[in-house]
């Protein structure tokens, strides 16, 4: 979904003072290692039905967290890219998608809002279509940069033999 998160965050964090949750503000991706069960932000993309859920729960602190797309995210995705084996219009292509995603550079590019319901924490989790993009390139080079770094051994001489 094509998002301003920006908007977003500041329309969540006013509901969220107005609501009576206390808002605790954690780091982006500080949840990936704990189990969570994520809310369908596709088919229910309203904050306040997820909200609602945790106030029906009980809950009375909410997680909170946002990231910023920074410049070196994708100054590092073209020095990876530099490094890979690619056709000059394959490699053209992916500096022209990330030129054009330089006009997100200090844009909100996550959004999370989260509960501890159970020993689980259910998560609220939307990023921008843009984002997307720019995590596909971000696999794709990877991708690319993986396997220019298998060497193939059939092309070599292997054990040298002269004919002399």
């Amino acid at each position: 979904m094509d998002l301003n998160l920006d908007t977003l965050k500041r329309e969540i964090l006013e509901y969220l003072e107005g609501s009576g949750f206390t808002i605790f503000h954690s780091s982006p991706g500080g949840l990936d290692a704990q189990p969570i069960v994520l809310w369908d932000s596709e088919r229910y993309p309203d904050y306040r039905m997820f909200l609602d859920v945790a106030r029906q729960a009980g809950c009375k602190m909410v997680c909170f967290a946002t990231r910023e797309l920074q410049p070196e995210e994708i100054d590092d995705l073209l020095l990876q890219l530099d490094e890979c084996m690619l056709d000059r219009d394959e490699a053209r292509d992916y500096q022209s998608r990330l030129r054009e995603l330089r006009s997100y550079e200090g844009v909100t590019c996550t959004l999370e809002l989260a509960f501890d319901f159970a020993s689980r924490l259910y998560v609220y989790d939307v990023a921008p279509d843009w984002y997307e993009e720019f995590l596909n390139i971000e696999d794709e080079i990877r991708e690319q940069s993986e396997s220019g770094d298998e060497v193939d051994d059939s092309d070599t001489l292997g054990g040298y033999y002269n004919k002399n």
